[in-house]
């Protein structure tokens, strides 16, 4: 059996990217992410939850997530799960989970209906959240290799 590691979330950034460097001077920017779903209850009325993720991504991915998204901006981001572990002040044993971003989509617009994509080039943008995936303009897309410039020796965990 294979194993398969691939998670899609849409949401908002909950707070403003926090861009780091490891020793290598690799970058690395965490930011978190919060997407809600809405719901009828048995009893007619409306429930809305909320899940937190923390996400995290090194090298031109990190750079750009810091140089175009703040906080409340959405985006869509693929990824993979990842276990952090750490040993607390106590001596305790800690884990969490985090989604490792491997590429991400704007999925807002600008005020000109146009959106810079990473490498420079200016495409069509749609707003319309229904129609974000729905052709190939609808949203514009940056994506680098997250572990080109990543050695397990840079990672502080």
């Amino acid at each position: 059996m294979a194993d398969y590691n691939k998670i899609l979330l849409m949401g908002r950034l909950t707070r403003d990217p926090q861009l780091n460097f490891l020793p290598s001077n690799t970058p690395v920017v965490e930011i978190g992410l919060a997407s809600s779903r809405r719901f009828r209850r048995q009893d007619g009325t409306q429930g809305e939850e909320t899940l937190f993720v923390d996400c995290r991504a090194f090298g031109r991915t990190a750079e750009l997530v810091n140089q175009y998204f703040t906080k409340g901006r959405p985006i869509f981001i693929e990824g993979r799960l990842q276990l952090d572990q750490w040993e607390d002040k106590e001596g305790n044993r800690r884990s969490k989970h985090r989604v490792f971003i491997e590429s991400f989509s704007f999925i807002d617009a600008r005020d000109n209906k146009q959106q810079k994509r990473a490498d420079g080039q200016e495409t069509g943008y749609s707003s319309d959240p229904t129609e974000v995936g729905s052709n190939d303009h609808s949203i514009s897309t940056a994506s680098t290799s997250a572990h080109d410039d990543v050695d397990d020796d840079d990672i502080p965990f």
